[in-house]
């Protein structure tokens, strides 16, 4: 008898990642109608094109949120105070993103209390107690948390190769520690495109040796705070003296880190629509991908 077929994955977008990164990776010199720029929907739309064909997906569902999700701010004032504004020519390309990926037959979804990751991570929850599997497609590095044998990340990568595979091992070879370990590796390496700076004196490498030997940032702070030595080779003195004075700071850290739990329904299967994407990338101005499209649709 033949081993069953895995299931076609959910593929779950983060739209504010993949949006920016395709605006910034095609020159805004590219227009549509009434002489708007078009690259950030043109280029996001062309890399999930090249997902679906490499992985045939179930489904695709966009997910949008906050900027920076008020819990998050509240924990950290820092969180997200560094980034800047949206760029003037990207403003109008995020306003038509959802009825324009909608037309594919993708779903888009919102929620305004947290952020995209935080719905990302609640897809993949409810596609894995269903029995099936998920592809996050998403240049968040935080999303690594929800890697398992059922959740792979497809991160960013260059036009030909198409995304990253991260799955356990790919997570386990870049930051040497396990997925459900990556909120307390963020909370004392510290996250730069966050405004989280983490742990004193820690870095990446010694946050993972850390976790590699004591397992969590709670067991890590509890022997910290301990008053006899403990016989650790990554509990250094300066280590225990920053676990100790940052100990609340890096709770929060963690917190902000780990995503929230959001109340989603499965999508159900959707093709894409390829002949009705057509007409909308045209009415766009976007020729080449409507062209491309249609042929897709023949």
């Amino acid at each position: 008898m033949s081993e069953k077929a895995d299931p076609a994955p959910l593929l779950v977008v983060d739209t504010p990642s993949l949006l920016y990164r395709a605006y910034f990776a095609l020159p805004s010199s590219i227009k549509g109608a009434e002489g708007r720029p078009v690259n950030g929907l043109l280029g996001c739309a062309n890399l999930i094109l090249q997902v679906i064909e490499n992985h045939a997906p179930r489904a695709v569902a966009f997910c949008n949120g906050a900027e920076a999700a008020h819990y998050r701010t509240a924990a950290y004032p820092g969180y997200h105070g560094d980034r800047d504004e949206m760029p003037e020519k990207l403003v109008w390309q995020w306003e038509q993103a959802p009825a324009f990926y909608e037309s594919f037959g993708w779903t888009h979804h919102t929620t305004p209390d947290l952020e995209a990751d935080d719905l990302l991570g609640a897809f993949a929850e409810v596609e894995s107690a269903a029995g099936g599997r998920t592809l996050l497609f998403t240049g968040d590095r935080d999303m690594f948390q929800c890697v398992d044998e059922d959740v792979v990340v497809l991160f960013p990568g260059g036009a030909k190769a198409g995304p990253a595979w991260v799955d356990v091992a790919e997570v386990r070879k870049r930051y040497g520690i396990e997925p459900a370990q990556v909120p307390d590796f963020i909370a004392l390496r510290g996250d730069p495109s966050d405004g989280l700076p983490g742990a004193k004196g820690v870095g990446e490498k010694g946050a993972a040796a850390l976790l590699t030997e004591h397992g969590d940032l709670e067991t890590l702070i509890d022997l910290a705070q301990r008053d006899a030595a403990v016989d650790s080779k990554s509990l250094k003195p300066r280590v225990r003296t920053a676990l100790r004075e940052q100990a609340d700071e890096l709770r929060a850290f963690r917190h902000i880190a780990t995503l929230q739990p959001v109340d989603v329904t499965r999508p159900a299967d959707a093709p894409t629509r390829y002949a009705d994407a057509a007409r909308a990338a045209q009415e766009l101005g976007m020729g080449a991908l409507a062209k491309r499209l249609e042929g897709l649709a023949g």
